[in-house]
This record gives structure tokens, sequence and C-alpha cells, in this order.
């Protein structure tokens, strides 16, 4: 079903999301890898088949800026006909504690990330979805912290990671039944 189709990934460069790319590039999917580290996707098409990696693509882009996000989410829409997955997998988290002094710029890099960047690449892959009418996809990582605030006495980067992934899980709940009341055959997971 989802052969030749387009697939979006966030937060492609490394960890889950690397090797997220890497088996829908091997499915047969079109891939596209969106990072702020393009050279790491480049990378990885190596580890593809020769014939596989013309399905791998590398798209430079920081998804705690909304403009770029628009403007990438555009350029994906009319260069390969639409968005038909999209995997929101990016993810940070900040060595502070909440109540400590001088810490907005790390508490704001984990929302923008983790939570700003769900919203604005799902609103704008779903412009996409909607447009183009098939089937589509849509899934939110999560985390086990999105369920259980744990260890943040021995690990203060957990502070706001934990309030960011609970707020992913009620996102896609959300996100749930906005597509069943847009009527468009859109899943989120």
């Amino acid at each position: 079903q989802w052969k030749n189709r387009v697939a979006v990934v966030t937060g492609a460069s490394s960890g889950i999301g690397s090797a997220i790319v890497k088996d829908l590039a091997r499915a047969g999917m079109i891939t596209i890898g969106l990072a702020r580290r393009v050279e790491n996707i480049e990378v990885l098409k190596k580890d593809l088949p020769g014939d596989l990696q013309k399905n791998l693509h590398a798209i430079k882009c920081d998804i705690t800026k909304e403009d770029e996000i628009v403007k990438i989410f555009s350029y994906i829409d009319s260069k390969f006909n639409g968005i038909d997955v999209l995997i929101n997998n990016a993810g940070t988290s900040a060595d502070t504690e909440l109540i400590s002094s001088d810490n907005s710029a790390k508490i704001r890099s984990v929302v923008d990330t983790n939570i700003l960047g769900v919203v604005f690449c799902t609103r704008e892959a779903y412009k996409s979805m909607e447009k183009h009418g098939r089937n589509a996809h849509v899934v939110h990582i999560g985390s086990i912290a999105g369920h259980k605030i744990t260890r943040t006495l021995e690990m203060p980067s957990s502070n706001i990671y934990s309030p960011t992934k609970y707020a992913v899980r009620a996102m896609t709940e959300v996100h749930r039944q906005e597509f069943i009341r847009s009527k468009h055959h859109i899943k989120v997971t």
C-alpha cells in the first residue's frame, strides 16, 4: 500500500529517526529525512543497496522554526506530489531543572522541538494530505516519559522532557479527533 508513496521523517539524522528512514526507503517509500545535520542522512544512504539509494532524500530543516517548516513542507508537496506519511520523531531534552535560574533558552528549545515542532509539522503535512485526498498516516513518536515521570532527582534532563512527551500523547488524541471530524482518510498513531 505504501510503496512509492511519500514519507517525511523529522529528526532523521540519528537514533530512531535514522533507522526509520532506512527502513522506509528499503520498503520502497520515497523517504524525505528532515534534520539540521543533513550530511548524516547522506551517509545513511550508503547503507542502502544502490538501487534503493534514490528513495532517500535529505532536506535541511530546523523544526523549531515555523517559517522554515512551512517553506519546506510546501516544497516537498510540490516536488514529490504530496505527503502520505509524516513521522514526528525529532525530540530533545535539556539538562536543567524547571526551577533553575537562567534556563529559559534550554526550556524553550525543548518545548519548541518536542511540542511546537509536532504541531507545525503535522499542520503542514495535513494541508498536503487534505489536498491530495489519499489515505495518509501521521505518527507521533512518544516516550515512556509521556506516561510516567521518573528519575527527576537523578536526571534533571527529564524535568522538561516528560511534560513535553505528555503533551505529545495528548496531541495524538486531539489529532485523532480532528482527523475524524475532517472526514479525510488520515490516521494518527
